[in-house]
């Protein structure tokens, strides 16, 4: 325990330590109340010096006109300088107006030196001080013009007030006091000047012109007067000219100025003065040297955002586009800054693309509140100028030329267009006509001119990786010229010792910048070309032949199909990427592209497209062993292997999956069997009741069919395959029967497609996918139908028109050749073609009802003009072939699809399809009696056997023979690969008694039957079969005239098993 003296010392001690710190905190109290009065005291007595200071100034701008003009440059430098001292941009905006207008007030008045503001720039004791004070003012005039807004009326007229105080004091030129004897201190007087233009760039002069000029220009309707703009590029020009072009001056106007979207094309309208201004000190040839150094041109890149970078290629190719003699000489830097810009953008989307919007990120720019697309000027960059200016080397070209026209091949009917005027030019073109161009070799890869049209190309194409959303627009400009595709190559054709393939097959090996340049030309090439087929029309491609010759499409396909066959083969395209993948996209789109249009119409020879060096065997082993590179063959070109080669591995696929599923008899087990009864009577609708239910794996199973005849009672005859076949081909022939208005036929050829009006029935769409089911079973099963579809229809069928190089107009003579005709003599229609009346509809007569379709929201409102005549023509297309029996096609196609596997059908062409599946040919005698088997003492020369032939040859129709395939194989048409294929093969048997009686062949049947020595006359019998079998049971008849009378009748009766 503490002592009572220790507790007393501890208090005292501890009162005395709280007793010195409420001295110290007093104190400090009184020195902050002193500071603070202080303070206050002091900021009272400037805000009342302020006040009187501004009392004063306002004094001084309240005199009268009169007497303000002759105040001498002395009182108005003072006042400036009072105000200059105490300057708020808020409060005292309006007495720097009065102190600008004084200024320039001054400046205007006639020999009065002492006037004149700038005549303290001679005093030898304020020379420094107004400088200084001039810099501010000027500055300040720039923090002004960072904040108004050129669309206000009264911001407007400050902004000319400012810009005229720059204007003023950055050049001598309106300075009265150098004239006369004053031209002396002319070079003093620039010194000066260039001081006070170093000050304002060091402060960012250059951001507030940018800042200025893109609030008055990036706007729907512009608000810059031709003054303020004329003023504002001319101080923007001046420190570039003042210091001779500096690059430390160039790179600022550049990223400030010149990125200013679409400038150029409004200094053009407004103030063509300046323009002229930048071709008389011959700024875009310094542009191009300045940006031609890549660490430059990446430097002022980085320096932008990407959309700002698009501005400043757009307008500097604006400028390009008015100085076509600079571009001419400069066009390789040109073109190398271009190339580096589009592909600093091209990095820039890659790190800006976001699902956030869809706007892209550098071909759409925000400004004022406004969107803004730089496309107007970028368009001339595939403007015809530039492109005969960049090509200039290929196009001044001429191509050999003969004068043996060149052959076309005969249009079929429904290409043909009987029209004039496009004779005539056909006619003229073909009276001098170029040699064919094909690869010849010769020409050096490493010379200057190969590596100057590579650097072109190269431009291109990075434009078309970059620009994507106006890639369309970037290949119309790039395929306009005629002749350019065809002489770039003729140029491609003299590459390398050989020539073609073998050049670039080395350029994929090599990683070098050179193998990349002539890569990105064969790229250009295939796009382009790709386009211009796309978009030309038969009658352009076959008669008119325009940019390429027939022959010359023949000789660039059989090059295209080696390349894609060379880089799948060798591997090149299983670990693809990047732009190796870009090239194979490329080169095999414009390869289906001819191939399409081959197939729609022949250009090409018979097997041109086949690979010889490729055999199938070698190939489906390669499928067998799942070799990727095979994989790719059947997925990209599977047009190198025979057609039949095909439809074998069509149908080894079918059975695998069989296999797969357990649908194929086994030792071990049966497949499950779904059977069906059918009254004849209403085959349809007991079909589509008992078969539209089944799962996708029954409708693969095996099916048997019963059928009950007229009377109700059960036909004879065991399905084995046969009766099922003959349901399959009478329920097809059916529901493609137009009267039931499911479908429809074409003009002309009548073939078949989904009615528009289908819609009528109902549940429409539910028996349009129990029709593409039993189209599907009957492919799946191998069984040919006689179903001959437009050839548009299968298009859809096989999903073609979903690429995006499908054309509807290309495949519309399809659907309706007269249609068609009328369409595209809209397209060359010469006149005004509003004078026609068209609008953006279709009219329609839908059951008695005429019924207006409009092919875009507003249509009928719209009228067709020669802009949009064009877009009117594809959208007519588009919605007489899709539109209108979308619904239809689009459940077929799934119906279809639940039996075929997509992959499978993308094996064949359009016309290949329909071989698919209504087989090759009518029925040939003598292929069909070649693969005829004999039993019952029947054989080739028998002379029953003699008669039957002679009779299906000579006197039954084709119709009539049709009847009799059916009637002994349950098919009206062939097989798919021809009679070879039939399983089992077609068997003729001759019979002595009826199908009841009937226990085979025996010893003596088949020696009766083989010496034709009858039992009794089978005259009152009628030929039977077996269709399961393929078997024709036929009576050993005495007469040709009896079995040609009974076959007739055994045929046409139609009554299945009835007959036996």
């Amino acid at each position: 325990m503490f002592t009572v003296s220790q507790t007393s010392r501890a208090w005292f001690i501890d009162r005395a330590r709280q007793a010195r710190e409420e001295r110290l905190v007093q104190k400090e109290r009184e020195r902050a109340a002193v500071e603070i009065q202080a303070h206050v005291r002091s900021f009272l007595c400037r805000s009342r010096l302020q006040r009187e200071i501004r009392r004063e100034i306002d004094e001084f701008f309240k005199a009268d006109d009169a007497e303000a003009s002759k105040r001498s440059a002395l009182c108005i430098f003072k006042i400036a300088r009072k105000l200059l001292f105490l300057f708020r941009i808020k409060e005292d905006n309006e007495r720097f107006e009065k102190l600008c207008r004084c200024i320039l007030s001054s400046m205007e008045a006639e020999n009065e030196p002492k006037v004149w503001y700038v005549s303290l720039a001679l005093s030898k004791d304020l020379t420094l001080l107004w400088i200084k004070q001039i810099k501010h003012v000027l500055w300040y005039c720039c923090e002004f013009l960072e904040q108004l807004k050129p669309e206000i009326l009264q911001d407007s007229r400050l902004i000319t007030l400012y810009l005229t105080m720059l204007v003023t004091f950055t050049d001598t030129s309106t300075w009265k006091i150098l004239r006369g004897k004053g031209e002396t201190l002319r070079p003093a007087m620039n010194h000066i000047c260039a001081n006070i233009m170093g000050h304002l760039n060091q402060h960012g002069f250059y951001s507030v012109l940018q800042i200025l000029l893109t609030r008055g220009l990036a706007r729907p309707r512009p608000c810059l007067s031709k003054g303020t703009l004329t003023a504002t590029f001319s101080l923007a020009l001046r420190p570039v000219i003042a210091a001779q072009f500096s690059d430390n001056l160039i790179r600022p106007f550049l990223i400030h100025i010149m990125s200013v979207p679409a400038l150029v094309t409004h200094l053009s309208t407004v103030t063509p003065e300046r323009l002229t201004v930048l071709e008389s000190h011959d700024m875009l040839r310094k542009f191009i040297t300045f940006l031609r150094n890549e660490d430059r041109c990446r430097d002022v890149c980085e320096s932008l955002e990407g959309c700002h970078t698009l501005c400043l290629m757009g307008n500097l190719l604006h400028l390009g586009s008015l100085s076509p003699k600079v571009l001419e000489e400069e066009t390789d830097g040109f073109v190398s800054l271009l190339t580096q810009m589009l592909c600093y953008c091209q990095k820039y989307v890659s790190q800006k693309k976001s699902n956030l919007t869809h706007w892209h990120p550098v071909l759409v720019l925000e400004a004022n509140g406004h969107l803004f697309c730089p496309l107007p000027q970028l368009q001339f960059l595939w403007g015809v100028p530039l492109i005969r200016i960049f090509f200039s080397d290929i196009l001044s070209k001429k191509l050999v030329e003969n004068q043996e026209p060149a052959h076309v091949q005969p249009a079929s009917p429904q290409n043909v267009l009987p029209v004039k005027n496009l004779l005539k030019r056909a006619f003229q073109k073909s009276a001098s006509v170029r040699n064919i161009l094909r690869p010849v070799g010769g020409k050096r890869v490493d010379s200057v001119e190969v590596q100057k049209v590579c650097n072109i190309c190269v431009l291109y194409q990075t434009s078309l990786t970059t620009l994507t959303q106006i890639r369309l627009q970037i290949l119309t400009g790039l395929t306009y010229l005629d002749d350019l595709l065809p002489k770039l190559w003729a140029f491609i054709c003299e590459l390398g010792p050989h020539g073609g393939l073998k050049l670039f097959l080395e350029c994929l090996n090599n990683d070098t910048e050179e193998s990349k340049q002539l890569l990105a030309m064969l790229m250009l090439f295939c796009d382009c070309s790709r386009h211009l087929i796309t978009i030309l029309d038969d009658i352009e491609v076959y008669e008119e032949q325009i940019s390429f010759k027939l022959e010359e499409l023949v000789t660039i396909s059989s090059f295209l199909n080696s390349f894609v066959f060379k880089m799948i083969w060798d591997g090149i395209v299983e670990n693809a990427k990047g732009e190796t993948l870009e090239l194979f996209q490329s080169v095999h789109g414009w390869l289906m592209v001819l191939y399409e249009r081959d197939c729609r119409r022949r250009f090409a020879p018979e097997d041109h497209w086949l690979r010889k060096d490729l055999k199938p065997s070698v190939l489906f082993q390669e499928l067998d062993k799942d070799r990727k590179r095979a994989q790719l063959i059947l997925q990209y070109i599977p047009h190198v292997i025979p057609h039949k080669n095909r439809v074998l591995l069509f149908r080894n696929m079918v059975t695998k999956e069989k296999e797969k599923l357990g649908l194929v008899e086994t030792s071990s087990a049966s497949p499950h069997v779904t059977h069906i009864t059918i009254r004849r009577s209403r085959m349809l609708e007991d079909g589509y009741e008992q078969l539209r239910q089944l799962s996708q794996h029954a409708m693969k199973g095996v099916i048997r069919v019963k059928f009950v005849n007229d009377l109700g009672v059960d036909e004879a005859g065991i399905d084995q395959d046969g009766v099922f076949k003959e349901f399959l081909e009478e329920i097809i022939k059916r529901v493609f029967d137009p009267a039931l208005n499911l479908f429809k036929t074409t003009s002309g050829d009548e073939r078949l497609y989904p009615s528009p009006t289908s819609y009528i029935h109902e549940n429409y769409l539910q028996l349009f996918e129990f029709v593409g089911k039993m189209l599907g079973k009957a492919v799946y099963e191998g069984i040919v139908v006689d179903v001959p579809f437009a050839s548009f229809f299968l298009s859809q069928l096989l999903g073609h028109h979903h690429s995006i190089f499908y054309s509807s107009v290309d495949e519309l003579p399809s659907l309706d050749s007269e249609f068609y005709k009328n369409l595209t003599s809209i397209k060359r229609y010469d006149g005004d073609i509003a004078d026609l009346g068209l609008t953006l509809s279709y009219d329609e007569d839908v059951m008695g009802q005429l019924v207006c379709h409009e092919l875009i929201p507003g249509g009928k409102t719209i009228p067709v003009t020669n802009e949009n005549k064009i877009s009117y023509i594809h959208l007519m297309a588009h919605f007489r072939m899709h539109t209108q029996i979308k619904n239809q096609t689009a459940a077929l196609i799934s119906g279809f699809r639940s039996i075929i596997k997509p992959e499978w059908t993308r094996m064949f062409s359009t016309p290949e399809l329909q071989r698919l599946i209504s087989g090759d040919n009518p029925l040939v005698c003598t292929v069909f009696r070649k693969h005829t088997v004999y039993y019952g003492g029947f054989h080739g020369s028998h002379r029953v056997i003699i008669w039957l032939w002679d009779i299906l040859a000579s006197d039954f129709t084709p119709d009539e023979r049709a009847m009799f395939l059916k009637f002994v194989t349950s098919c009206s048409r062939p097989p798919l690969l021809g009679f070879a294929y039939l399983k089992p093969p077609f068997s003729i048997r001759c019979v002595e008694v009826s199908d009841d009686q009937d226990t085979g062949d025996t010893l003596g049947s088949v020696l009766r039957g083989f010496f034709t020595i009858r039992k009794r006359e089978p005259g009152g019998r009628l030929p039977t079969s077996s269709t399961c079998f393929n078997l024709l049971k036929l009576p050993n008849y005495s007469k040709k005239s009896v079995l040609r009378e009974k076959l007739r009748y055994a045929i046409s009766m139609n009554t299945g098993f009835e007959l036996s």
